[in-house]
């Protein structure tokens, strides 16, 4: 990978690095200020608002405007907006105003790094580039909470929400040493609703979104049941509970480093087929299970799973999405696949607490693979291999 890439592929890292300290720091801020559950929950439904309704104009944004200027101006907005926060205090208001304004600005920060990678690196290496930023996604995933849980312990909220506000500022200054290619001007084809026409009109971007909205209504919500099933059905303390959910990502590394080898090989729709089919048998596998360890292991196996598909599906759409239209059609295939996933997590936690974790995970996974399994009967059954090498 050449030097732009690896300048941006450390601001990507810190930016995601930023953003998973303040899912720790900014409860615990509210919390020891004298908040209580229900605020911070308020504060999470803010944010979850915001970023849901950010999806609508960030494609939009991402096409039509400098995407470089853009990415940086989205780090120093969560730079300006968590240190006010830090030295702000414990001041609900002032959270409940920062925190969802934060998350619109790392919506479109999310979708404007999906439209730069095409442009940093030759077409046939965008797999191995998105699994090096997939990789350094779960790094982040794990390296931010431990971070923020420990300074503050150490010191207080307040200083952990800072080192978040610097994050972004460093990430900010990475970005001047990325070139980003310009986007080609095109006449205006409209907002969001060209995206969604592009997938509408895409042999393998419609079924891919149809059933990848079927899938994620299923697993929206199993962490929650797994951390169910450890402390209710195992009775499990919280220590062991954070342990295998650190253990799980784990999986998530393994995913980004053998996504291009594999699809190489296999081509992305069996890829794709296969991976989503055997995670559908380790999502049931969970619920029967009574071993911690093996519950870790099969959580690992099944984002392992889910990562290799993530990636691929990723790439993909960065393949055959013309540049000037990558930012719509990466917003609205992100936004039609979060449609069912709300009511999806509402069944699936209200299944487990009523007929039991092995009856709710078997369902499910068995949902996940027969969905898996139908796209054998869409143009995603054949091999469609990566972009050759360019000469």
């Amino acid at each position: 990978m050449n030097r732009g890439f690896a300048a941006f592929l450390s601001a990507q890292t810190l930016s995601a690095f930023g953003d998973a300290i303040s899912l720790v720091a900014v409860p615990l801020l509210i919390l020891r200020g004298g908040g209580t559950v229900a605020q911070v929950g308020a504060v999470t439904a803010l944010g979850a608002l915001a970023t849901l309704l950010t999806g609508i104009v960030a494609g939009p944004l991402a096409d039509r405007f400098d995407r470089k200027l853009l990415l940086r101006l989205c780090d120093v907005a969560r730079c300006l907006l968590f240190g006010a926060v830090a030295l702000g205090g414990d001041h609900l208001w002032l959270v409940m105003t920062a925190v969802p304004l934060a998350a619109v600005f790392s919506m479109v920060f999310q979708v404007t790094y999906v439209t730069v990678v095409p442009g940093l690196v030759p077409a046939d290496r965008i797999t191995e580039a998105n699994g090096r930023l997939y990789s350094a996604y779960a790094v982040a995933a794990l390296a931010g909470p431990a971070v923020a849980g420990l300074l503050s312990g150490a010191t207080s909220p307040a200083v952990a929400i800072a080192v978040d506000a610097g994050t972004f500022a460093l990430s900010a200054a990475l970005l001047s040493f990325v070139r980003v290619r310009p986007v080609e001007p095109v006449a205006d084809e409209g907002g969001l609703a060209a995206g969604v026409r592009f997938i509408r009109r895409h042999p393998l971007l419609l079924p891919l979104t149809v059933l990848l909205t079927v899938v994620l209504a299923v697993t929206s919500a199993l962490d929650d049941v797994v951390i169910y099933h450890l402390t209710h059905d195992l009775g499990q303390p919280d220590g062991v509970v954070g342990a295998v959910m650190t253990a799980a990502v784990v999986g998530s590394l393994v995913a980004s480093l053998a996504v291009a080898w594999l699809r190489r090989r296999a081509g992305f729709g069996p890829l794709w087929i296969g991976a989503y089919t055997l995670a559908g048998l380790l999502v049931a596998a969970v619920g029967f299970s009574r071993s911690v360890v093996v519950i870790a292991v099969l959580a690992a196996a099944v984002l392992l799973c889910s990562g290799v598909a993530g990636i691929a599906s990723m790439s993909l759409r960065q393949e055959v999405t013309p540049s000037h239209l990558l930012g719509r059609v990466t917003a609205a295939f992100w936004t039609l696949q979060l449609t069912l996933a709300p009511l999806g997590a509402a069944v699936l936690t209200t299944a487990a607490g009523r007929w039991g974790v092995t009856a709710t995970l078997a369902c499910g996974g068995a949902a996940v693979m027969l969905t898996a399994l139908s796209a054998l009967f869409t143009p995603m059954r054949r091999r469609v291999p990566p972009p050759p090498p360019a000469t």
